[in-house]
């Protein structure tokens, strides 16, 4: 099986030409009136393409009124802004649906080993029987030995076992997965490289978590959100009320004629251009493709999102929940201290410590090599000679070490070292119980070393703030948001770690209770929370949360309750996600906001043009000095075309964003996007009439 992360995030161009060629095709599958009737907006634009195009037809049987050639630029110019705007969602769509092509070449026939006797586990010699992964039912037990495939999620029953998970989160390292705890779930498609697993199936096949995911990316399920659904009903408004101001137009424009004996009334393609002009066009045909987008952006930071909510949930909270560890801090804890057993030198803890460690390519392991080499100068020790046997960590033994010349050197865990000494007839001494009871007090994790059966002290590693994770947090105060650190350490703990990360506030030894009821007291003064977790006791709180990232390595109850799964089970990706969140709120007003300003400049085009000739007055307000009524219709209609296709690559990158406040970012919103929605189309109408004047068609 390949990596589907590198699929994932090895995404293609953002034209890519078969992503391209198939948006083109897709562009007039779209046509179907069917698909065009759910947006508003460019299903009136649709209606007004078909009407023009029989008026069109209509001007070859009767030779009066506008010129053929004219009616039929009108009538091409909307069919193709109909066309862009269908082109805008077929290319967002082809990005989701080229990176779920990846991943479904990724996924195989597996067949699994079925318990027989459910009733009557023997451990790694269970009858089984050889069946199809899709003839899995919920609740069948199946059997994984090392080098088999997991045929389906599911969560671990029996067993220990180290697995790789690198087709789904790109990560090369092997987690330990076992039966109870925060680690026994699997999903399927990894692979068990050591020991073996009897796993309960959670999931039927074709509703896997892949599947789910598969389906995620191709943006299939995804929902409009309550913003996108108030920005349509308003958009449906505004077009409703320019259908209504335009349809008034023609009589009034007949009566105006009769009454003054001069002039000619308005004709019904440029009442239907004038119409497509005024109506929001331009972030109707764009906001299904920016909503596409955001998932996509999402897809490609390895994170699956249930629904298109969450993601702009995402960008519209402002309490964020973050674990400490591994989010907050490092995660894989650092040796800050030797604290040698009495009669033991702390050089000679040291030593046993290094050598204990010369094999161990884990970060705490080289932590401990580093720590012994700049406390007392000890170097690379030549082994050769003696022939040592290296231990690796085994997650059955919770030990490491080395033996050698006779010797057997081992650190670990506590309660594991203590019961191996007490094996050779040795004991844990009292001074270095207590170093281990004052280390875990603080907040420290406990490594104890020994040499043969005897204990030589105790190695401490402590939580290492991240580098630059509190500017990270000082850029969440600025946008609005606060912070707050949970942890089960002990409040004293805790609060030295809040002020070294620099978070806003903390909850100290955390319970699923105090999780949830911290995060329903801040619904309740209607602000939005966003959480992370992995474990089974946070689903409640997942669950309860307005944004619930689970990690992928963390527990089905877990993944059930989150409606985001980071496949990749790192926790400070929650701040990517709000910046995505916020990225997509912003492009979406950015758009509109331009889309409603460059209204104003078609006023000045289409107006004096369609009323000219009843109104000469009007011609004052011709600001751009079009060459004719024509050409300043056509010049409108297909700039209000082409101004799509142009911020099509903006809609599926989303605007520029940078961690400001919310006045800040309305002021240059309005600056950049409102001020520019104002001018650009003053250049453009005048470019395009200059062009139509060129080529003699004005």
């Amino acid at each position: 099986m390949s990596n589907l992360t590198a699929n994932a995030k090895s995404s293609p161009k953002m034209f890519d030409a078969k992503i391209v060629s198939a948006a083109i095709q897709h562009s007039f599958e779209k046509l179907d009136p069917r698909v065009q009737v759910r947006n508003p907006v460019m299903f009136c634009v649709y209606i007004g393409s078909i009407l023009t195009t029989l008026l069109w037809l209509r001007t070859f049987a009767v030779q009066e009124g506008e010129s053929v050639w004219f009616v039929f630029g009108i009538s091409a110019w909307l069919w193709f802004t109909v066309l862009f705007a269908n082109f805008a969602e077929a290319i967002a769509e082809g990005h989701g649906k080229a990176q779920a092509a990846s991943l479904r070449k990724s996924q195989t026939a597996v067949t699994a080993r079925r318990i027989i006797s459910p009733d009557k586990l023997a451990g790694q010699d269970s009858v089984t029987q050889s069946v199809s992964a899709t003839e899995l039912r919920l609740g069948d037990l199946v059997l994984i030995a090392a080098g088999e495939t997991v045929p389906a999620d599911g969560e671990v029953v029996l067993g220990i076992a180290s697995v790789d998970e690198s087709a789904i989160t790109g990560e090369s390292a092997p987690v330990v997965r076992e039966s109870g705890g925060d680690r026994n779930a699997v999903t399927g498609g990894t692979r068990v490289i050591s020991d073996w697993l009897i796993v309960r199936v959670t999931t039927l096949a074709g509703n896997s978590f892949l599947d789910r995911m598969i389906a995620m990316v191709e943006g299939a399920k995804r929902q409009k959100t309550p913003n996108e659904i108030a920005l349509a009903i308003l958009l449906a408004t505004l077009t409703l009320v320019f259908l209504l101001v335009v349809a008034t137009l023609l009589p009034f424009s007949i009566y105006s004629v009769e009454t003054s004996g001069q002039g000619t009334a308005i004709s019904l393609p440029v009442l239907i251009a004038l119409f497509v002009c005024l109506a929001p066009t331009t972030i109707g045909a764009l906001l299904s493709a920016i909503g596409i987008a955001g998932m996509n952006r999402l897809s490609k930071a390895n994170v699956v999102a249930m629904s298109g909510r969450a993601v702009e949930a995402a960008g519209d909270i402002d309490v964020l929940l973050l674990d400490k560890t591994g989010t907050i801090t490092l995660g894989n804890r650092q040796a800050t201290r030797f604290h040698a057993a009495d009669g033991v030198a702390e050089q000679q803890l040291a030593e046993a410590a290094h050598l204990a460690s010369f094999a161990d390519e884990t970060a705490e392991g080289r932590s401990i090599s580093i720590l012994a080499k700049n406390r007392f100068g000890l170097r690379g020790v030549e082994l050769e000679e003696v022939q040592p046997n290296f231990i690796p960590f085994s997650a059955r033994t919770r030990m490491s070490g080395v033996s050698f010349g006779g010797h057997e050197i081992r650190k670990g865990a506590t309660e594991a070292i203590e019961s191996y000494v007490r094996g050779l007839g040795g004991f844990l001494p009292d001074n270095v119980r207590a170093a281990v009871q004052m280390i875990a007090k603080s907040g420290g994790t406990p490594l104890v070393v020994s040499r043969d059966a005897m204990v030589l002290g105790v190695i401490e590693l402590k939580d290492i703030v991240k580098g630059g994770i509190k500017e990270r947090f000082a850029e969440l105060r600025e946008m609005g948001i606060k912070t707050i650190m949970i942890t089960g350490d002990n409040p004293l703990t805790a609060a030295a770690i809040a002020a070294e990360a620099g978070v806003d506030d903390f909850l100290a030894e955390a319970t699923p209770e105090a999780k949830l009821a911290l995060i329903r007291e801040y619904q309740q003064g209607g602000r939005l929370v966003a959480m992370t977790g992995d474990g089974t006791n946070d689903a409640p709180a997942l669950a309860q949360a307005d944004v619930a990232v689970a990690m992928n390595s963390g527990t089905q109850a877990a993944k059930e309750a989150g409606n985001m799964v980071d496949l990749d089970s790192n926790p400070t990706k929650l701040i990517e996600i709000v910046n995505i969140g916020k990225q997509l709120l912003m492009t979406r007003g950015a758009l509109t906001t331009f889309s409603i300003a460059n209204d104003v400049a078609k006023y000045f085009a289409i107006l004096p043009a369609a009323f000219a000739s009843t109104y000469p007055a009007l011609k004052a307000l011709d600001l751009m000095s079009l060459a004719s009524p024509a050409s300043a219709i056509l010049s409108a209609v297909i700039f209000n075309a082409l101004i799509i296709i142009a911020l099509v690559p903006l809609a599926l990158r989303g605007v520029s964003y940078k961690p400001v406040g919310a006045a800040q970012l309305l002021r240059n919103n309005m600056l950049v996007y409102g001020l520019g929605g104002l001018l650009v189309p003053f250049a453009g109408i005048k470019a395009i009439d200059l062009m139509l004047s060129a080529v003699g068609l004005a």
